[in-house]
């Protein structure tokens, strides 16, 4: 049985990842500072501004899922989805530093380690978001689209995009795997989406993009098992639609005039390509809002 360890799996990333590893048969401990709201597998408390901590989390961490099972392998990967999950919720400097630290933290214990792939999240506010400030170059946006950091908090995510690149240099046998995700809604979040219908200008900040926690879990298995990742790779994660009634191309018409419009469209298609994660992670949303 491989064992994996999730970094902030008491939150909604995390524990969606945790649900998605369970059911494929993994061996899970979730490290996080806070417990969840329900208790799915171990929980470890670990602060990962600490590299002493984050070390011992990810070395200690399969005698902790059952200590009558021996012979539990050590863990065969991480899937680092702890730090302040989103600008604005503490003072800049503070999401900058605490989401930049705990992934060194992270991504040095791995490779130190020897963990054979981290997957970890990245975010889609690395290129460029809100839209609102510049306008996308093209639409749907890749992941060959130039990225634009507006704060800190994405600042933090492109530089450990630089930082996976340096840490595998070092260590080539760590794989790492970015997921840049797009704004996670959970089921009981769904109400919510018609409030955005009436003024699109409300979520055009993302392109009008999200994805269901259930998708995020299913894309870090995803990437945890594809054989198609080389030594770092990174990869959009969003729904198959966006979150409006409003044809996808018109949209894009509307709020920004200036962008090309560069692939084929389906009529409500996500403008924040997921081409790349169904080639070679073989990534395919299950969820939506339109059910």
């Amino acid at each position: 049985m491989k064992s994996v360890v999730v970094t902030g799996g008491s939150g909604k990333a995390g524990r969606a990842a945790i649900t998605e590893l369970l059911a494929r048969g993994y061996a899970v401990v979730n490290a996080d500072l806070v417990p969840p709201p329900q208790p799915l597998c171990h929980f470890m408390k670990v602060d990962f501004n600490d590299l002493g901590q984050t070390i011992d989390a990810l070395r200690l961490a399969p005698g902790t899922i059952d200590r009558r099972r021996t012979g539990t392998a050590a863990p065969y990967a991480v899937i680092h989805m702890a730090g302040i999950p989103a600008p604005g919720l503490a003072p800049d400097a503070t999401v900058f530093q605490n989401n930049l630290m705990t992934t060194f933290n992270v991504f040095s214990a791995a490779t130190r380690l020897g963990l054979e792939r981290v997957v970890w999240a990245s975010s889609e506010t690395t290129y460029g978001l809100p839209l609102t400030r510049t306008p996308p170059q093209f639409a749907p946006i890749t992941e060959d689209h130039p990225l634009a950091p507006e704060n800190g908090y994405a600042l933090a995510k492109v530089l450990c995009e630089k930082m996976a690149l340096e840490m595998h240099r070092w260590n080539p046998g760590t794989r790492f795997a970015g997921l840049r995700i797009s704004n996670i809604f959970e089921a009981g979040d769904y109400a919510q989406i018609p409030s955005f219908w009436d003024d699109p200008r409300i979520r055009q900040w993302n392109l009008w993009s999200w994805v269901d926690s259930r998708d995020v879990g299913q894309a870090c298995v995803r990437a945890l098992e594809a054989p198609g990742i080389g030594g770092v790779d990174n990869f959009t994660i969003a729904a198959a639609d966006t979150l409006m009634r409003t044809p996808s191309r018109e949209l894009v018409a509307r709020a920004f005039p200036g962008t090309t419009i560069t692939e084929p469209l389906g009529e409500f298609e996500t403008l924040l390509s997921i081409g790349k994660a169904r080639r070679v992670l073989g990534y395919a949303p299950r969820h939506t809002w339109r059910d």
